[in-house]
């Protein structure tokens, strides 16, 4: 069976700002769809322990009041949220994230922050992800316009109920990622682990190509990391 029809388990979060290093989680869904078996959905709203930027609150809606009052502690949240994602990819079942070096990259780092083993170090090479940004701009390289999952939405007729909250936003790459996979039969075709090999060449030579972008419209120092599915962790610690 192609990957597409089996079971999907959909990644988001929303966090108190946009530095992978630095900021934190604030909500996060996982939500598992398809194979003919009913949804499951998990959500958590964590109080992050610093404060949510006000243009973060502007997207998602979560003040820090919000957050200290309702949220549950974060290093509860952050290893639960590590061990829903570890059963889900131990079962063999791919995870679906919108940009996942952003998602992966800050949940790695809020597991270091707080003593949790990452999931990566956890999973190894069973950890298999569809990524609807890097799948889509490989089969459609040269479509003008932004790729923001409400645009991939939009172009893949998609229905979005809610942007920007974990909750929908994981749903709605699920369905991305299943268009993709119908309106694509090369991609259908690749087993999930041969999909997630090539999306790791796929985001590195979309990168060397943005960057490339930049660097001739004037942007002379732009530099474009290209990992994927996670941001290899910085030396010097953390914050």
């Amino acid at each position: 069976m192609s990957w597409h029809l089996g079971r999907l388990a959909g990644f988001d979060t929303e966090t108190t700002g946009v530095d992978v290093e630095t900021d934190r989680i604030v909500t996060a869904c996982i939500v598992e769809v398809g194979g003919n078996t009913p949804p499951i959905t998990a959500n958590w709203l964590i109080n992050p322990g610093v404060d949510i930027a006000e243009a973060a609150t502007a997207v998602h809606g979560i003040t820090t009041e919000k957050a200290k009052t309702e949220g549950q502690a974060a290093e509860e949240g952050i290893a639960e949220l590590v061990a829903g994602l570890t059963q889900i990819v131990l079962a063999g079942t791919p995870l679906v994230i919108m940009n996942a070096p952003y998602d992966l990259t800050l949940l790695d780092r809020e597991a270091r922050r707080y003593g949790v083993q990452p999931l990566t170090e956890v999973v190894g090479d069973e950890l298999h992800v569809v990524d609807p940004r890097v799948l889509d701009k490989h089969v459609d390289t040269y479509r003008r316009g932004k790729r923001t999952l409400t645009d991939l939405c939009a172009h893949y007729q998609v229905k979005l109920d809610g942007a920007h909250s974990a909750d929908a936003d994981a749903i709605a790459a699920c369905r991305v990622a299943w268009r993709l996979g119908h309106t694509h039969p090369a991609l259908a075709e690749m087993p999930v682990w041969d999909l997630h090999k090539a999306q790791v060449e796929w985001a590195a030579e979309q990168a060397v190509s943005f960057q490339a972008h930049l660097r001739s419209k004037g942007q002379a120092d732009a530099v474009i990391d290209g990992s994927w599915p996670l941001r290899p962790v910085e030396t010097g610690g953390l914050s």
